[in-house]
């Protein structure tokens, strides 16, 4: 047991302060603080000893510098076990400080309300965390707090222990204080890589929130977590069992289609994180509709993701499929009494999502795969038509519609559409003529559509055999991504078959 006799707090956040000045009050604690710390415990009433006073050493700097002082950090980091440790300190008339309580300056919140590189830097904490480490490191003697939420627990431990906390207890708050100040730097790391435009810098930092436990990973046998940037995530449950790892998987996947398709008119279905039909529509009725026609058999316990507000002739739709979650841009009231019938449907509001291009990392073991996101906006300009035919209005728009679904789908992906419609979709097979294969099959088993079919494939045909079963299928228009070594032979049976063919410049693998 380590008994507090003093503290020093120093806190930006201040809620909550109140209740531990009392603990510390009850328990005969010292207390030394600073700046707008030291202002708000003489507000509230209770003693303290402003650090100048206690250090002999005035603020300097525009307040830069004022705990950045050998009596502050002698009387954190000494041993109290080591003779040679305790000489120094009698010989300099140092004390000790047991008890560290701060917060950071609120970096991470100032990236949110400015731009302004010069306040930005000033909210960068040095004293802070530097007294953090040094009790964090000398947690054998020293406690340290770096939350308001764990202000109770330290309560309830001084309670206990009549005044002093055990070994234990601060060795858990060391682990903690290190992660508080690992992730406080990444912040910061993050901050001026991303202004030096620097997507791979020579070492890389991470940080991010818990958000959850799922009940287990992939598979039952597999644990899970979830975090976020930010403290909460942007997409809220608002009804249902809790979210699963796959679930998550399948959501992400979901939102990333959703919001790339024009806002308040796309319905998006996905299967293990592959789109199985995808529509837009302004009738939001028949978008769902449509998208469930593609494969509504591959539908079955899957996820709808809506990019428009559900009503309830939408939510009576839904309510026909077993479905595991539903996403929108909110639900009416109407609509929830409807989905809620359901207990174990999940149903999330996206209406606060945003789709940011961002890093995406793949980690394997001592591992992680880094690159950046495939959100590429299509232009007119990277496209060209190298058939003899040309595409009418119609088609272009569809083989456009056809090609941005297309980079959703695992690779080798191809996508049937009419009427800015996916009627049939290959993925994940090993061969291209297989994918093709697979999006006729869908086609012609669940299709009822008599209009002119388009196709895109996500990378170049290899050879013809690809593209010749498509053309016999009923496609009249295909776009695909050049590069292929058989690229004349593919425009050459195009001219043979009056089929429309456009090259990309761009492929789309998503393995």
């Amino acid at each position: 047991m380590n008994k507090i006799k003093t503290a020093l707090i120093s806190v930006s956040d201040k809620k909550n302060i109140k209740s531990i000045l009392e603990s510390l009050k009850k328990n005969k604690v010292k207390i030394i603080s600073s700046g707008g710390t030291y202002k708000e415990i003489k507000k509230l009433k209770f003693k303290c000893i402003e650090v100048s006073e206690f250090t002999n050493f005035h603020e300097i700097l525009e307040g830069r510098v004022k705990t950045l002082h050998p009596k502050i950090h002698a009387g954190i980091l000494n041993k109290r076990i080591s003779k040679t440790h305790q000489n120094e300190m009698k010989k300099n008339n140092f004390e000790n400080i047991d008890l560290v309580i701060v917060n950071f300056y609120p970096f991470e919140n100032t990236l949110k309300k400015t731009s302004n590189h010069n306040k930005i830097i000033e909210n960068i904490d040095i004293g802070g965390p530097s007294m953090v480490r040094s009790a964090a490191k000398n947690y054998k003697d020293v406690t340290v707090i770096t939350s308001t939420n764990q202000y109770d627990e330290l309560i309830e431990e001084l309670k206990k222990n009549k005044g002093s906390t055990t070994l234990k207890f601060r060795e858990k708050l060391s682990r903690i204080a290190f992660t508080e100040t690992a992730y406080y730097d990444s912040v910061i790391s993050n901050y001026f890589n991303n202004i030096s435009d620097t997507s791979f810098p020579d070492k890389r930092t991470f940080h991010a929130n818990l958000i959850e436990i799922p009940r287990y990973g992939e598979n039952p046998h597999q644990e899970s977590a979830i975090y976020s940037k930010n403290s909460n995530m942007n997409i809220k449950q608002i009804h249902g069992k809790q979210l699963s790892y796959n679930n998550y998987n399948d959501i992400f996947s979901a939102l990333t289609i959703s919001k790339s398709l024009p806002n308040n008119t796309g319905t998006v279905i996905i299967k293990h994180a592959n789109p199985c039909g995808v529509s837009i529509k302004k009738n939001h009725l028949q978008s769902y509709v449509a998208a469930l026609k593609c494969d509504p058999i591959s539908a079955f316990g899957g996820v709808v993701s809506c990019n428009y507000k559900v009503t309830k002739t939408i939510a009576e739709e839904l309510n026909k499929l077993f479905l595991e979650v539903v996403i929108a841009n909110n639900f009416d009231a109407d609509a929830l009494k409807i989905l809620k019938t359901k207990k174990n449907l999940r149903l999330i509001d996206a209406s606060k999502y945003i789709f940011k291009e961002d890093l995406k990392f793949i980690s394997n073991n001592e591992e992680i795969l880094v690159q950046s996101e495939d959100i590429k906006k299509f232009d007119i300009k990277d496209f060209k038509v190298v058939s003899k035919k040309k595409p009418n209005t119609k088609q272009m728009k569809n083989l456009l519609f056809a090609f941005n679904v297309c980079r959703y789908v695992k690779s080798n992906a191809i996508v049937l559409a009419s009427n800015e419609t996916t009627t049939g979709i290959g993925s994940g097979q090993p061969s291209r003529l297989d994918s093709c294969k697979i999006a006729i099959d869908k086609m012609k088993k669940f299709a009822d559509t008599n209009d002119e079919l388009v196709a895109a494939s996500d990378a170049f045909f290899p050879f013809v055999d690809g593209i010749e079963k498509l053309v016999q299928s009923g496609v009249t228009a295909v776009i695909q991504p050049s590069g292929s070594i058989r690229d004349k032979e593919i425009i050459k049976f195009a001219n043979e078959t009056d089929t429309v063919l456009i090259f990309s410049k761009t492929r789309h693998f998503r393995h």
